[in-house]
């Protein structure tokens, strides 16, 4: 394996990335080594440098999505070989183990975690999914949030409908597309001028976001109808409150998750259950294998999940990733697109 070198973290807060010389990396009996063609950056990678939560060992690696090419399998792994084209989520957050970070030339991936792509999708399309994936099908699936039934790429239609607040941001837009491939009807909110968008992810009905009547607005519309759940994918106090209050004054499943950091027990009344998810989570349970092995391979070899957001390549190489990081902070530049970074 060719010398890997990765973008570090030196120290606290401290700017820029350091590219360096790191370890090679090797993969356990249920890993996978992928020769990194194309990250992307995460409002967690900016926070992990700038707003840092914790006392984290530095140097370190971050970064969360990668695609590229497979190098190395472990030996109890089946369902990848080497040289697939694959994409993955990089777990760097939950193992504190570098080897999983993605901002590296090479990366250790759970196969749970990972899928194949197909040949007509690059891997800067590709690389845009797997955190926002990931955090979608943790607020759908699993049985401590909506525990939606399983995607499918010809799904049949359940016949109630589920909320997803924020329908057209990068974690937003996987919850349409997830929900509506679970077989419910979605009903979305978001901008008017994103409506054909929310609709084009495989959303039934939308509705505005910046309504100064929003519960109302999703209440009446689900009026007669059964729902299955509300997904917050904005996690902003106003958005979970609302998500909490619309599916209180619906009839059915009483359940809101959230990408929230925090719920006050006092927003959620006795019959509503709240709860606030982790991406991460999935990988200890059945919903990664769900999502990544038996759902989003086949939909993306079938052209059943739609391309969004658009990669905006924003450099090319390790170097580069520091400057991509400071161009994602910016909202207006990056509407309707996700910052990626090429590795060669």
């Amino acid at each position: 394996m060719p010398t890997n070198y990765a973008a570090l973290l030196a120290a606290h807060t401290k700017k820029p990335l350091i590219v360096d010389e790191v370890e090679d990396r090797f993969a356990d009996e249920n890993e996978i080594v992928v020769k990194n063609a194309a990250v992307s950056v995460n409002r967690i990678d900016v926070a992990m440098q700038e707003t840092p939560w914790g006392n984290f060992a530095y140097p370190l690696v971050l970064g969360t999505d990668v695609a590229g090419e497979v190098v190395e399998v472990g030996s109890q792994v089946s369902q990848f070989g080497v040289g697939d084209r694959v994409l993955g989520h990089a777990l760097r957050l939950a193992t504190e183990d570098d080897r999983h970070g993605a901002f590296q030339n090479y990366t250790v991936l759970m196969p749970n975690m990972a899928c194949t792509i197909p040949q007509s999708l690059s891997y800067e399309k590709a690389v845009v999914l797997p955190l926002s994936v990931s955090t979608a099908a943790a607020a759908l699936f699993q049985d401590k949030t909506l525990a939606l039934q399983p995607p499918s790429v010809y799904p049949q239609k359940k016949g109630e409908w589920v909320i997803v607040m924020g329908a057209t941001g990068s974690v937003g837009s996987n919850g349409v597309r997830l929900a509506a491939a679970a077989g419910y009807d979605v009903i979305a909110t978001a901008s008017p001028r994103s409506f054909d968008l929310a609709k084009q992810l495989g959303a039934t009905l939308v509705v505005d976001y910046k309504s100064s009547k929003l519960v109302d607005d999703l209440v009446e519309a689900l009026s007669g109808k059964i729902i299955a759940g509300a997904f917050d994918a904005n996690g902003q106090e106003d958005t979970i409150k609302a998500a909490i209050s619309a599916v209180s004054r619906c009839d059915g499943k009483k359940s809101v998750a959230t990408v929230g950091d925090w719920i006050d027990p006092k927003w959620v009344p006795r019959d509503v259950k709240a709860v606030a998810i982790m991406a991460i989570d999935i990988r200890e349970n059945e919903v990664s294998r769900m999502v990544y092995e038996d759902y989003l391979p086949n939909a993306l070899a079938a052209d059943k999940y739609m391309q969004y957001p658009e990669p905006l390549v924003f450099g090319e190489g390790l170097d580069s990733i520091q400057d991509a990081m400071e161009k994602s902070k910016d909202g207006k530049a990056t509407a309707g697109k996700k910052v990626v970074v090429t590795i060669k």
